[in-house]
Protein backbone atom coordinates (compact mmCIF):
# COMPACT_ATOMS: atom_id res chain seq x y z
CA UNK A 1 0.00 0.00 0.00
CA UNK A 2 2.55 2.56 0.81
CA UNK A 3 4.49 1.89 -2.56
CA UNK A 4 1.31 2.13 -3.79
CA UNK A 5 0.99 5.78 -2.30
CA UNK A 6 4.00 7.05 -3.07
CA UNK A 7 3.76 6.31 -6.60
CA UNK A 8 0.33 7.85 -6.72
CA UNK A 9 1.89 10.86 -4.79
CA UNK A 10 4.75 11.09 -7.55
CA UNK A 11 2.16 11.07 -10.61
CA UNK A 12 0.49 14.02 -8.95
CA UNK A 13 3.80 16.24 -8.17
CA UNK A 14 4.30 15.17 -11.67
CA UNK A 15 1.05 16.18 -13.35
CA UNK A 16 0.84 19.12 -10.84
CA UNK A 17 4.73 20.25 -12.31
CA UNK A 18 3.33 20.01 -15.89
CA UNK A 19 0.62 22.09 -15.37
CA UNK A 20 2.52 24.84 -13.65
CA UNK A 21 5.33 25.04 -16.33
CA UNK A 22 2.28 25.10 -19.09
CA UNK A 23 0.65 28.09 -16.95
CA UNK A 24 3.77 30.08 -16.73
CA UNK A 25 4.33 29.48 -20.28
CA UNK A 26 2.81 32.93 -22.28
CA UNK A 27 0.22 32.05 -24.95
CA UNK A 28 1.04 33.54 -28.43
CA UNK A 29 -1.78 35.15 -30.86
CA UNK A 30 -0.40 36.47 -34.36
CA UNK A 31 -2.90 38.22 -36.05
CA UNK A 32 -1.69 39.08 -39.61
CA UNK A 33 -4.27 41.65 -41.38
CA UNK A 34 -4.91 40.88 -45.39
CA UNK A 35 -4.08 44.33 -47.84
CA UNK A 36 -4.24 47.10 -44.85
CA UNK A 37 -2.70 50.26 -46.07
CA UNK A 38 0.17 51.63 -44.25
CA UNK A 39 -1.84 54.34 -42.34
CA UNK A 40 -5.64 52.95 -42.00
CA UNK A 41 -5.73 52.34 -38.34
CA UNK A 42 -6.36 55.70 -36.14
CA UNK A 43 -3.61 55.08 -33.95
CA UNK A 44 -1.68 55.61 -37.05
CA UNK A 45 -2.98 59.20 -37.73
CA UNK A 46 -6.11 58.20 -39.98
CA UNK A 47 -8.89 60.41 -39.45
CA UNK A 48 -11.63 59.16 -41.60
CA UNK A 49 -12.43 55.40 -40.11
CA UNK A 50 -13.08 54.21 -36.81
CA UNK A 51 -10.61 51.44 -35.30
CA UNK A 52 -11.07 51.53 -31.53
CA UNK A 53 -9.91 47.86 -30.70
CA UNK A 54 -6.48 47.77 -32.22
CA UNK A 55 -6.34 51.55 -30.69
CA UNK A 56 -7.07 49.93 -27.28
CA UNK A 57 -4.11 47.05 -28.57
CA UNK A 58 -1.59 49.54 -29.22
CA UNK A 59 -1.48 51.15 -25.99
CA UNK A 60 -1.75 48.02 -24.33
CA UNK A 61 2.01 47.48 -25.56
CA UNK A 62 4.32 49.11 -28.27
CA UNK A 63 3.72 50.32 -31.76
CA UNK A 64 6.01 50.34 -34.55
CA UNK A 65 6.07 54.02 -36.99
CA UNK A 66 8.97 52.12 -39.17
CA UNK A 67 8.12 48.35 -39.71
CA UNK A 68 8.66 46.82 -43.10
CA UNK A 69 6.56 43.66 -44.49
CA UNK A 70 9.01 41.10 -45.85
CA UNK A 71 7.41 41.59 -49.26
CA UNK A 72 4.96 43.90 -51.13
CA UNK A 73 2.64 40.59 -52.10
CA UNK A 74 0.54 38.03 -49.87
CA UNK A 75 2.71 34.50 -50.34
CA UNK A 76 6.35 35.76 -50.12
CA UNK A 77 5.00 37.63 -46.70
CA UNK A 78 3.49 34.84 -45.03
CA UNK A 79 6.95 32.31 -45.89
CA UNK A 80 8.59 35.59 -44.05
CA UNK A 81 6.46 35.71 -40.78
CA UNK A 82 6.13 32.00 -40.53
CA UNK A 83 10.21 31.44 -41.29
CA UNK A 84 11.65 34.08 -39.72
CA UNK A 85 13.61 34.33 -43.10
CA UNK A 86 12.84 36.72 -46.19
CA UNK A 87 10.86 35.64 -48.71
CA UNK A 88 13.86 34.14 -51.09
CA UNK A 89 15.76 32.52 -47.94
CA UNK A 90 12.81 30.44 -47.12
CA UNK A 91 12.26 29.27 -51.01
CA UNK A 92 9.04 31.31 -52.03
CA UNK A 93 10.24 33.95 -54.27
CA UNK A 94 5.87 34.89 -55.15
CA UNK A 95 2.80 33.92 -54.53
CA UNK A 96 1.13 30.57 -54.74
CA UNK A 97 -1.08 29.47 -57.50
CA UNK A 98 -4.03 27.74 -57.10
CA UNK A 99 -3.86 24.10 -57.78
CA UNK A 100 -4.37 23.51 -61.28
CA UNK A 101 -1.80 25.87 -62.10
CA UNK A 102 0.70 24.09 -59.72
CA UNK A 103 -0.33 20.02 -60.70
CA UNK A 104 3.02 18.48 -59.46
CA UNK A 105 2.43 20.41 -55.92
CA UNK A 106 5.94 21.74 -56.33
CA UNK A 107 4.71 25.84 -55.32
CA UNK A 108 4.52 26.62 -51.51
CA UNK A 109 6.41 26.99 -48.55
CA UNK A 110 9.11 24.36 -48.86
CA UNK A 111 8.73 21.42 -46.11
CA UNK A 112 12.19 21.20 -45.30
CA UNK A 113 11.36 25.05 -43.83
CA UNK A 114 10.62 25.05 -40.13
CA UNK A 115 8.11 27.28 -39.42
CA UNK A 116 6.59 29.46 -36.16
CA UNK A 117 3.93 26.93 -35.73
CA UNK A 118 6.60 23.72 -35.50
CA UNK A 119 9.03 25.58 -33.28
CA UNK A 120 5.84 26.54 -30.35
CA UNK A 121 4.27 22.80 -31.51
CA UNK A 122 7.57 20.90 -30.46
CA UNK A 123 7.93 23.11 -27.28
CA UNK A 124 4.34 21.78 -25.89
CA UNK A 125 1.99 24.36 -27.35
CA UNK A 126 -1.51 23.65 -28.70
CA UNK A 127 -0.95 25.20 -32.56
CA UNK A 128 -3.75 26.36 -34.66
CA UNK A 129 -3.95 28.56 -37.93
CA UNK A 130 -7.70 30.11 -38.58
CA UNK A 131 -8.01 31.75 -41.80
CA UNK A 132 -6.12 32.66 -44.87
CA UNK A 133 -3.09 30.36 -46.13
CA UNK A 134 -1.75 30.44 -48.98
CA UNK A 135 1.68 28.69 -48.73
CA UNK A 136 0.56 25.46 -50.62
CA UNK A 137 -2.20 23.08 -51.74
CA UNK A 138 -0.02 19.84 -52.19
CA UNK A 139 -1.14 17.33 -48.99
CA UNK A 140 2.74 18.26 -47.90
CA UNK A 141 2.52 21.77 -47.79
CA UNK A 142 -0.97 22.32 -46.48
CA UNK A 143 -1.06 23.66 -42.23
CA UNK A 144 -1.63 20.23 -40.86
CA UNK A 145 2.09 19.38 -42.68
CA UNK A 146 3.16 22.64 -41.76
CA UNK A 147 3.51 22.57 -37.34
CA UNK A 148 -0.50 23.37 -37.44
CA UNK A 149 -2.53 21.04 -35.30
CA UNK A 150 -6.10 22.74 -36.20
CA UNK A 151 -6.30 24.20 -39.37
CA UNK A 152 -9.95 26.11 -39.92
CA UNK A 153 -9.83 28.34 -43.44
CA UNK A 154 -8.74 29.33 -47.11
CA UNK A 155 -6.12 27.60 -48.81
CA UNK A 156 -6.27 29.96 -51.58
CA UNK A 157 -5.26 33.48 -51.48
CA UNK A 158 -8.82 35.52 -51.53
CA UNK A 159 -12.19 33.63 -50.73
CA UNK A 160 -16.31 35.48 -51.26
CA UNK A 161 -16.80 35.62 -47.44
CA UNK A 162 -20.72 34.72 -47.82
CA UNK A 163 -20.25 31.39 -50.38
CA UNK A 164 -16.67 30.77 -49.52
CA UNK A 165 -16.09 30.47 -53.12
CA UNK A 166 -12.55 31.39 -54.56
CA UNK A 167 -12.60 35.09 -55.36
CA UNK A 168 -10.19 35.11 -58.72
CA UNK A 169 -10.52 33.77 -62.03
CA UNK A 170 -12.43 30.47 -63.05
CA UNK A 171 -12.73 27.74 -62.43
CA UNK A 172 -14.98 28.16 -59.35
CA UNK A 173 -13.79 26.14 -56.60
CA UNK A 174 -14.95 26.02 -53.17
CA UNK A 175 -12.22 26.78 -50.40
CA UNK A 176 -13.08 26.03 -46.61
CA UNK A 177 -11.52 23.34 -44.79
CA UNK A 178 -11.24 22.04 -41.41
CA UNK A 179 -8.02 20.59 -41.32
CA UNK A 180 -8.33 18.59 -44.55
CA UNK A 181 -11.34 18.12 -44.90
CA UNK A 182 -13.93 20.52 -46.84
CA UNK A 183 -16.30 21.71 -45.15
CA UNK A 184 -19.89 23.77 -45.98
CA UNK A 185 -20.93 27.27 -44.11
CA UNK A 186 -23.40 28.63 -47.07
CA UNK A 187 -23.94 32.05 -46.33
CA UNK A 188 -22.45 32.47 -42.92
CA UNK A 189 -20.11 35.17 -42.92
CA UNK A 190 -16.63 34.21 -42.78
CA UNK A 191 -15.09 36.80 -40.23
CA UNK A 192 -18.00 35.37 -37.48
CA UNK A 193 -16.69 32.01 -38.44
CA UNK A 194 -12.99 32.88 -37.64
CA UNK A 195 -14.17 34.95 -34.27
CA UNK A 196 -16.01 31.65 -33.69
CA UNK A 197 -12.65 29.52 -34.02
CA UNK A 198 -10.29 31.67 -32.30
CA UNK A 199 -12.60 31.95 -29.41
CA UNK A 200 -13.04 28.52 -29.01
CA UNK A 201 -8.92 27.60 -29.33
CA UNK A 202 -8.02 30.61 -27.05
CA UNK A 203 -10.32 29.90 -23.85
CA UNK A 204 -9.95 26.16 -23.68
CA UNK A 205 -7.92 24.98 -20.00
CA UNK A 206 -5.64 22.85 -21.65
CA UNK A 207 -1.88 23.52 -23.43
CA UNK A 208 -0.58 27.03 -23.33
CA UNK A 209 -1.76 27.75 -27.44
CA UNK A 210 -0.33 29.45 -30.51
CA UNK A 211 -2.66 30.48 -32.83
CA UNK A 212 -2.06 32.33 -36.31
CA UNK A 213 -5.12 34.28 -36.90
CA UNK A 214 -4.38 35.24 -40.77
CA UNK A 215 -8.05 37.49 -41.14
CA UNK A 216 -8.81 37.75 -45.01
CA UNK A 217 -9.32 41.14 -43.98
CA UNK A 218 -9.36 44.42 -45.88
CA UNK A 219 -9.15 42.24 -48.95
CA UNK A 220 -11.19 42.14 -51.51
CA UNK A 221 -14.13 41.57 -52.17
CA UNK A 222 -15.08 44.18 -49.73
CA UNK A 223 -17.70 42.71 -48.08
CA UNK A 224 -18.60 45.03 -44.92
CA UNK A 225 -21.34 44.39 -42.55
CA UNK A 226 -24.59 46.83 -42.77
CA UNK A 227 -23.69 48.89 -39.62
CA UNK A 228 -20.35 49.81 -41.38
CA UNK A 229 -21.57 50.12 -44.76
CA UNK A 230 -24.32 52.98 -43.22
CA UNK A 231 -22.06 54.23 -40.96
CA UNK A 232 -19.35 55.48 -43.87
CA UNK A 233 -22.01 55.85 -46.64
CA UNK A 234 -20.91 59.39 -47.12
CA UNK A 235 -17.17 58.69 -47.94
CA UNK A 236 -16.27 58.41 -51.53
CA UNK A 237 -16.33 55.39 -53.05
CA UNK A 238 -13.93 52.93 -52.72
CA UNK A 239 -13.16 54.31 -49.82
CA UNK A 240 -16.45 53.96 -47.88
CA UNK A 241 -16.87 50.47 -48.90
CA UNK A 242 -12.59 49.84 -47.77
CA UNK A 243 -13.10 51.75 -44.31
CA UNK A 244 -16.47 49.75 -43.54
CA UNK A 245 -14.05 46.33 -44.05
CA UNK A 246 -11.10 47.53 -41.89
CA UNK A 247 -13.50 48.63 -39.26
CA UNK A 248 -15.48 45.48 -39.79
CA UNK A 249 -12.13 43.72 -38.84
CA UNK A 250 -11.37 45.66 -35.88
CA UNK A 251 -14.70 44.84 -34.25
CA UNK A 252 -14.15 41.38 -35.01
CA UNK A 253 -10.58 41.49 -33.41
CA UNK A 254 -12.04 43.07 -30.37
CA UNK A 255 -14.31 40.44 -30.01
CA UNK A 256 -11.55 38.03 -29.87
CA UNK A 257 -10.19 40.11 -26.93
CA UNK A 258 -12.62 40.23 -25.02
CA UNK A 259 -13.00 36.67 -24.81
CA UNK A 260 -8.89 36.70 -23.48
CA UNK A 261 -9.92 39.24 -21.53
CA UNK A 262 -12.81 37.24 -19.91
CA UNK A 263 -10.79 33.99 -19.81
CA UNK A 264 -8.66 35.40 -17.86
CA UNK A 265 -5.74 35.23 -20.23
CA UNK A 266 -4.98 38.36 -21.64
CA UNK A 267 -1.83 39.68 -19.79
CA UNK A 268 -0.32 36.35 -20.14
CA UNK A 269 -0.95 36.32 -23.83
CA UNK A 270 1.67 37.90 -26.41
CA UNK A 271 -0.50 39.39 -29.58
CA UNK A 272 0.77 40.66 -32.58
CA UNK A 273 -0.91 42.68 -35.06
CA UNK A 274 0.48 43.14 -38.34
CA UNK A 275 -0.66 43.65 -42.08
CA UNK A 276 0.87 41.71 -44.65
CA UNK A 277 1.71 44.39 -47.01
CA UNK A 278 0.61 48.01 -48.43
CA UNK A 279 -3.38 47.84 -49.62
CA UNK A 280 -4.78 47.20 -52.85
CA UNK A 281 -5.27 48.79 -55.46
CA UNK A 282 -6.26 46.46 -57.89
CA UNK A 283 -9.01 46.54 -60.10
CA UNK A 284 -11.27 43.69 -57.64
CA UNK A 285 -10.43 46.41 -55.14
CA UNK A 286 -11.85 49.24 -57.21
CA UNK A 287 -8.70 50.60 -57.97
CA UNK A 288 -7.65 51.57 -54.02
CA UNK A 289 -9.39 52.38 -50.87
CA UNK A 290 -6.50 52.22 -48.83
CA UNK A 291 -4.23 55.12 -47.65
CA UNK A 292 -0.60 55.14 -47.51
CA UNK A 293 -0.11 59.23 -46.34
CA UNK A 294 3.07 60.47 -47.75
CA UNK A 295 3.68 57.17 -48.78
CA UNK A 296 4.53 56.33 -52.32
CA UNK A 297 3.20 53.14 -53.87
CA UNK A 298 0.84 49.94 -52.39
CA UNK A 299 0.61 46.19 -52.50
CA UNK A 300 3.40 44.72 -54.80
CA UNK A 301 5.03 48.16 -55.15
CA UNK A 302 8.80 48.06 -53.56
CA UNK A 303 8.29 51.25 -52.39
CA UNK A 304 6.96 52.62 -49.13
CA UNK A 305 3.32 52.41 -49.11
CA UNK A 306 3.83 48.24 -50.14
CA UNK A 307 6.18 47.65 -47.20
CA UNK A 308 5.52 49.88 -44.66
CA UNK A 309 3.02 48.60 -42.39
CA UNK A 310 1.23 48.62 -39.47
CA UNK A 311 2.80 46.37 -36.80
CA UNK A 312 1.74 45.74 -32.76
CA UNK A 313 2.72 43.78 -29.59
CA UNK A 314 1.40 43.69 -26.80
CA UNK A 315 1.92 41.38 -23.28
CA UNK A 316 0.99 42.92 -20.43
CA UNK A 317 2.57 40.73 -18.09
CA UNK A 318 6.55 41.43 -19.39
CA UNK A 319 6.52 44.11 -22.02
CA UNK A 320 5.98 48.16 -21.67
CA UNK A 321 2.33 49.61 -22.50
CA UNK A 322 1.44 52.76 -24.78
CA UNK A 323 5.15 52.89 -26.20
CA UNK A 324 6.03 54.00 -29.75
CA UNK A 325 9.06 52.68 -31.65
CA UNK A 326 10.53 54.47 -34.52
CA UNK A 327 13.51 52.02 -35.34
CA UNK A 328 13.40 50.11 -38.76
CA UNK A 329 12.08 46.74 -37.97
CA UNK A 330 11.01 44.18 -40.16
CA UNK A 331 8.54 40.93 -40.28
CA UNK A 332 11.22 38.54 -39.82
CA UNK A 333 11.91 39.57 -36.49
CA UNK A 334 8.23 38.47 -34.54
CA UNK A 335 9.78 34.66 -35.20
CA UNK A 336 13.03 35.59 -32.61
CA UNK A 337 11.30 38.11 -30.96
CA UNK A 338 8.21 36.02 -29.97
CA UNK A 339 10.65 32.82 -29.03
CA UNK A 340 12.86 34.81 -26.53
CA UNK A 341 9.98 36.20 -24.88
CA UNK A 342 8.89 32.39 -24.62
CA UNK A 343 11.58 30.61 -24.37
CA UNK A 344 12.33 28.65 -26.84
CA UNK A 345 15.10 27.87 -28.99
CA UNK A 346 15.55 28.57 -32.41
CA UNK A 347 17.75 26.08 -34.23
CA UNK A 348 17.76 27.38 -37.92
CA UNK A 349 20.59 29.31 -38.01
CA UNK A 350 19.98 30.68 -41.54
CA UNK A 351 16.99 32.78 -39.53
CA UNK A 352 17.19 36.83 -40.97
CA UNK A 353 15.32 38.44 -38.52
CA UNK A 354 16.66 39.60 -35.16
CA UNK A 355 14.93 39.62 -32.25
CA UNK A 356 13.14 43.39 -30.91
CA UNK A 357 13.71 42.86 -27.52
CA UNK A 358 16.35 45.31 -27.06
CA UNK A 359 13.91 47.84 -29.34
CA UNK A 360 10.91 47.25 -26.95
CA UNK A 361 12.65 47.89 -24.18
CA UNK A 362 14.01 51.21 -25.22
CA UNK A 363 13.59 53.80 -27.74
CA UNK A 364 17.49 55.11 -28.14
CA UNK A 365 18.30 51.03 -28.87
CA UNK A 366 20.11 51.15 -32.51
CA UNK A 367 17.82 48.87 -35.47
CA UNK A 368 18.58 44.98 -35.24
CA UNK A 369 19.13 45.40 -39.17
CA UNK A 370 22.17 48.04 -40.75
CA UNK A 371 21.06 46.67 -43.99
CA UNK A 372 17.82 45.32 -45.19
CA UNK A 373 16.77 43.72 -48.49
CA UNK A 374 13.59 42.63 -50.57
CA UNK A 375 13.13 40.74 -53.54
CA UNK A 376 10.00 39.37 -55.16
CA UNK A 377 9.62 36.90 -58.32
CA UNK A 378 12.64 34.81 -58.33
CA UNK A 379 16.31 34.66 -57.57
CA UNK A 380 17.81 37.17 -60.44
CA UNK A 381 17.82 40.40 -59.66
CA UNK A 382 18.43 41.66 -63.53
CA UNK A 383 14.32 40.89 -63.52
CA UNK A 384 12.94 40.93 -60.76
CA UNK A 385 11.91 43.98 -58.74
CA UNK A 386 13.84 44.68 -55.45
CA UNK A 387 15.19 47.22 -52.73
CA UNK A 388 18.12 47.70 -50.30
CA UNK A 389 18.12 49.85 -47.71
CA UNK A 390 20.46 51.45 -45.87
CA UNK A 391 20.41 54.40 -42.91
CA UNK A 392 18.14 56.93 -45.17
CA UNK A 393 19.04 55.43 -48.57
CA UNK A 394 17.10 52.83 -49.87
CA UNK A 395 17.62 51.74 -53.73
CA UNK A 396 15.08 49.92 -55.85
CA UNK A 397 15.45 47.77 -58.64
CA UNK A 398 12.68 47.83 -61.55
CA UNK A 399 10.25 49.62 -59.85
CA UNK A 400 7.06 49.76 -60.02
CA UNK A 401 3.92 52.01 -58.67
CA UNK A 402 0.30 50.85 -59.48
CA UNK A 403 -1.04 53.38 -57.27
CA UNK A 404 -0.16 56.00 -60.06
CA UNK A 405 0.40 53.90 -62.71
CA UNK A 406 4.44 55.58 -63.33
CA UNK A 407 5.85 54.11 -66.39
CA UNK A 408 9.17 54.17 -65.85
CA UNK A 409 11.83 55.34 -68.11
CA UNK A 410 15.03 52.92 -68.63
CA UNK A 411 17.42 55.18 -66.31
CA UNK A 412 14.89 54.46 -63.41
CA UNK A 413 15.56 50.74 -63.34
CA UNK A 414 18.12 51.62 -60.51
CA UNK A 415 15.88 54.39 -58.46
CA UNK A 416 17.84 56.01 -55.30
CA UNK A 417 16.07 57.95 -53.03
CA UNK A 418 16.99 59.27 -49.29
CA UNK A 419 14.06 59.10 -47.43
CA UNK A 420 14.80 61.34 -44.95
CA UNK A 421 14.65 64.26 -47.33
CA UNK A 422 12.07 62.49 -49.77
CA UNK A 423 9.66 60.41 -47.94
CA UNK A 424 7.25 60.08 -50.67
CA UNK A 425 10.10 58.93 -52.81
CA UNK A 426 9.33 61.05 -55.92
CA UNK A 427 13.05 61.80 -57.38
CA UNK A 428 15.32 59.50 -58.66
CA UNK A 429 18.70 60.90 -57.30
CA UNK A 430 20.75 57.93 -58.73
CA UNK A 431 22.18 59.68 -61.43
CA UNK A 432 23.92 62.56 -58.87
CA UNK A 433 25.08 59.75 -56.29
CA UNK A 434 26.46 56.75 -58.43
CA UNK A 435 28.69 55.80 -55.83
CA UNK A 436 25.65 55.21 -53.17
CA UNK A 437 23.97 53.41 -56.37
CA UNK A 438 26.87 51.18 -56.26
CA UNK A 439 27.44 50.23 -52.20
CA UNK A 440 23.98 49.74 -52.49
CA UNK A 441 23.83 47.64 -55.51
CA UNK A 442 26.67 45.16 -54.52
CA UNK A 443 25.19 45.08 -50.68
CA UNK A 444 21.82 43.58 -52.61
CA UNK A 445 23.95 41.03 -55.08
CA UNK A 446 26.16 39.68 -51.97
CA UNK A 447 22.63 39.19 -50.09
CA UNK A 448 21.10 37.58 -52.76
CA UNK A 449 24.46 35.49 -53.54
CA UNK A 450 24.22 34.06 -50.04
CA UNK A 451 20.66 33.20 -50.02
CA UNK A 452 21.30 31.45 -53.29
CA UNK A 453 24.24 29.22 -52.13
CA UNK A 454 22.39 28.93 -48.51
CA UNK A 455 19.93 27.15 -50.61
CA UNK A 456 22.32 25.83 -53.54
CA UNK A 457 20.75 27.30 -56.20
CA UNK A 458 22.81 27.95 -59.29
Amino acid sequence: MQKIYLSLLLFTLTIQQSICQNQSKPNVLVILADDLGSLDLNCYGSKDLETPNLDKLAKSGVRFTQFYAAAPVCSPSRAALLTGKSNLGAGLPGNVPIPEGDPEGKAGLPTEEVTMAEYFKEAGYSTALVGKWHLGHHKDKVPNSQGFDYFFGHQRGCIDNYSHFFFWAGPNKHDLYRNNEEVLYPGEYFPDLMVDEVSQIITKDENPFFVYWAINVPHYPYQATPKWLEHYKDLPSPRKEYAAFVSTMDERVGEVLNELEKAGKKDNTIIVFQSDHGHSCEERAFGGGGNAGPYRGCKFSMFEGGLRVPAIISYPDKLPANEVRDQLCSEMDWLPTIAELSNIKLTDNKIEGKSLMPIIKSKKAATQHEIINWQVGGYDDAKNSWAVREGDWKLLGHPNDPSTKTKFTEKDELYLVNLKDDIGEQKNVAESNPKIVAKLKKYHEDWLSKIKSDRNID
